[in-house]
């Protein structure tokens, strides 16, 4: 069920946990597409109900023209908790809310229950509104790769996948490796589920590795993997992850030139009523075209004048 709004840019998802009055504050000061303040997995049993009442005072106080925070999200508690009726009943009346990242989504039923609950706690927030409040849904299991079909088609406000791979791994009895070759199913399965729906985002797992030479060679090793799988996005653990990622995600320059390239010359061919044509020695079919379009809507997503990189090769002659 894909948005009939413009597709929101998440080449990052950065989680902070919500129990760090620190890690609160220096949220704000982060450039990253997705702030995914987490209630869940970084925040244990008994500070739960703290860490709920500091994030909605943050939320509150939070004015989203102060912050270089594209969007705000929240992950809730799985609906499977206790938790999570009253982590969706504290934030969903927040201006600043964005989106609520749904752990653990088996089955469409439990973005069903998120949607109710939505629709009882911000009913000015519904799918029909100038800002509904949107859903991301992680994918962790093997039940939940079984059933993409039923998840994607669960509600109307879903806008993304999310891979989990660590909990991916538990529930398979997997060892993760470094390129995640014993994970390539569900990673396409993912992928290809979130296409065929329509959503914005799939967004690849997170790279454990943090600091220092290492780490920003395996998150740009695993960065450019999520690419050719089709992952649109990253999952972050910290902040110095998130500029990596966000350039990893965003189309070089000379891939932009290239496709503007493409996308002129088709429309000359069009004109001329051609049916082929080469750009650089290459014959250019249909598929191509569409890719190069596509390159260049995620270039415009990300800040590049399009039209400008056309402009430049209006003169170009067909070959």
């Amino acid at each position: 069920m894909a948005s009939s709004t413009l597709p929101v840019l998440r080449r990052a998802l950065l989680y902070v946990p919500a129990s760090s009055p620190r890690f609160l504050a220096k949220s704000l000061q982060v450039k990253s597409d997705n702030v995914t303040y987490d209630l869940e997995d970084s925040v244990t049993p008994a500070m739960k109900p703290a860490a709920r009442t500091a994030l909605q005072e943050h939320l509150t106080s939070l004015s989203k023209a102060d912050t270089t925070i594209g969007e705000i999200a929240v992950r809730i508690n799985a609906v499977s908790t206790p938790h999570a009726v009253e982590d969706i009943q504290a934030i969903a009346a927040l201006p600043s809310l964005d989106t609520i990242v749904v752990p653990k989504a088996n089955s469409a039923a439990d973005l069903a229950l998120v949607d109710d609950i939505l629709r009882q706690a911000a009913p000015d927030r519904g799918e029909g509104s100038e800002r509904p409040i949107k859903i991301l849904a992680l994918i962790e299991s093997a039940r939940a790769v079984m059933d993409l079909r039923e998840i994607c088609g669960a509600t109307g406000r879903l806008r993304g996948l999310i891979f989990a791979a660590e909990d991916f791994a538990l529930d398979l009895g997997l060892q993760r490796t470094a390129r995640m070759a014993e994970m390539a199913y569900a990673r396409s399965a993912v992928v290809t589920a979130a296409r065929a729906f329509g959503l914005e985002s799939v967004i690849d797992a997170v790279c454990t590795d943090l600091r220092g030479a290492k780490a920003t060679a395996q998150i740009r090793r695993e960065g450019a993997l999520g690419r050719a799988f089709g992952f649109n996005g990253k999952q972050c653990i910290h902040p110095e992850q998130v500029p990596i990622v966000q350039r990893l995600f965003t189309p070089p320059p000379k891939h932009v030139k290239h496709a503007a390239r493409i996308v002129v010359a088709d429309e000359k061919a069009s004109a001329a009523g051609r049916g082929a044509f080469t750009v650089d020695g290459q014959m250019i079919d249909a598929p191509e075209v569409g890719k190069a379009h596509a390159t260049l809507a995620r270039a415009k997503q990300c800040g590049f004048d399009v039209d400008a990189f056309k402009e430049e090769y209006k003169d170009q002659d067909l070959e």
